[in-house]
């Protein structure tokens, strides 16, 4: 039957920023299909993310670390297979954004914000499809933007960032799919996080952004659970490289 396919029993996922806003949304949608999950960001909250999972009867790691550094990705690794014995799914959504217009913008939110959004995500990549490759296969899912499709406004490295996590999203894919391991992305539009809470009360910009989205409101985490659990599960399997956009109509408006 084919809602078996969307099943994610038995299997094991890494959610990285998975103490807020939609790293956790899809935390919590891989456990509502069945799955573990280590959840991984810097923050204390990751206990709670912890606790919402514990609470859907899904075994769950929390790991505090500091992923801005990338000495961090083998811990992350090993934390996984300490608690779980094996890696079947990677979520890559740990990310910041910082606001500066681009004559402005300072070297040093530049390697912030690129040293978490795309090195780190392309060695947890890495790292992950080594340990998958051993057991037979995965599925590798990288967070980019809209933005990557349309640039944005006083956001140069985020751009940046989320349009090379769309592009190493496609390398990896063709290079990994020999192996088993399926890699896409999803690219969310305009969501009602904290991270986007001052574009939200932002008189001059918020009504505009609304008004630009077809289906009229700001995305929530619990939009990317569908999406997110499709690409982690069997239904996925013949799916490489793409980036699935989930803006409310954006794109297409």
């Amino acid at each position: 039957m084919i809602l078996d396919q969307f099943s994610l029993a038995g299997k094991v996922a890494i959610v990285t920023g998975a103490s807020r806003g939609l790293g956790a949304g899809m935390a919590e949608g891989l456990a509502e299909a069945g799955a573990d999950v280590l959840v991984v960001a810097g923050s204390d909250r990751i206990n709670e993310t912890a606790a919402k999972i514990a609470a859907l009867g899904r075994k769950c790691a929390a790991l505090k670390i500091d992923l801005g550094d990338v000495s961090a990705v083998p811990k992350v690794i090993d934390a996984a297979l300490d608690n779980f014995g094996k890696v079947d799914i990677l979520i890559n959504s740990a990310g910041i954004i910082r606001r500066a217009p681009a004559v402005e913008f300072s070297e040093q939110d530049w390697d912030d914000v690129m040293d978490l959004n795309l090195k780190t995500t392309f060695f947890m990549c890495q790292a992950a499809a080594r340990q998958m490759m051993k057991q037979g296969g995965g599925k590798i899912v990288n967070i980019a933007s809209l933005l990557a499709y349309q640039g944005g406004i006083i956001v140069p490295s985020y751009t940046a960032s989320k349009a090379g996590v769309a592009g190493i999203t496609m390398a990896l894919a063709n290079e990994w799919a020999p192996h088993g391991i399926n890699v896409n992305a999803i690219a969310p539009g305009y969501m009602a996080t904290e991270m986007t809470e001052a574009l939200q009360k932002s008189a001059e910009r918020a009504p505009t952004i609304l008004a630009r989205i077809p289906q009229g409101r700001w995305g929530t985490p619990e939009d990317m659970k569908g999406a997110a659990v499709y690409l982690s599960s069997a239904a996925s399997d013949y799916l490489q490289g793409h980036v699935i956009v989930i803006d409310g109509g954006w794109l297409g408006r």
